[in-house]
């Protein structure tokens, strides 16, 4: 329709990947990340990623994820690498660090400080990492969008 309004995407506040067991998806992701589980119930488990999270709920009937996948930013990628190869998870050929869980979800491990994605300065100091700082390439492209932090974080 001519004239509608129409809202405008802003951001993710979750993803939810669907697991066989919650247990042995948060033990899975446990060797791989420091998190806080936000809450869990009824076949469902919420680690927090400061004011987002990523969701895991029982389920996971389809099959192994192709190009379907989330980037899921980190604080220190090369950490990710070795607790993957330390946990014996096959990362995928390819310029990217991507690995597939247990359940075929893929996901893509991508480093904070190298893109345009960026955590309000109250949200990283929460999350107690304030000292995170990005690349001049990232500054440069939150620069030519309007985006540049008042300070480099």
């Amino acid at each position: 329709m001519a004239g509608t309004k129409k809202a405008r995407a802003l951001g993710f506040n979750h993803i939810a990947l669907e697991v066989g067991d919650i247990d042995e998806a948060l033990a899975f992701y446990g060797r791989l990340f420091d998190f806080t589980l936000r809450g869990r119930h009824d076949g469902m488990a919420f680690i927090d990623l400061g004011d987002q999270f990523l969701a895991l709920q029982t389920g996971r009937k389809q099959p192994r994820d192709d190009g379907r996948h989330f980037g899921l930013v980190v604080d220190d990628k090369e950490a990710v690498r070795q607790a993957l190869a330390d946990a014996g998870v096959k990362t995928e050929p390819g310029p990217f660090l991507d690995f597939y869980d247990p359940w075929g979800n893929r996901i893509e491990i991508v480093g904070y400080e190298n893109i345009q994605f960026s955590k309000a300065t109250h949200v990283l100091r929460g999350m107690g990492l304030s000292h995170l700082q990005k690349t001049d390439g990232a500054i440069a492209e939150l620069t030519e969008k309007g985006m540049a932090p008042d300070r480099e974080q």
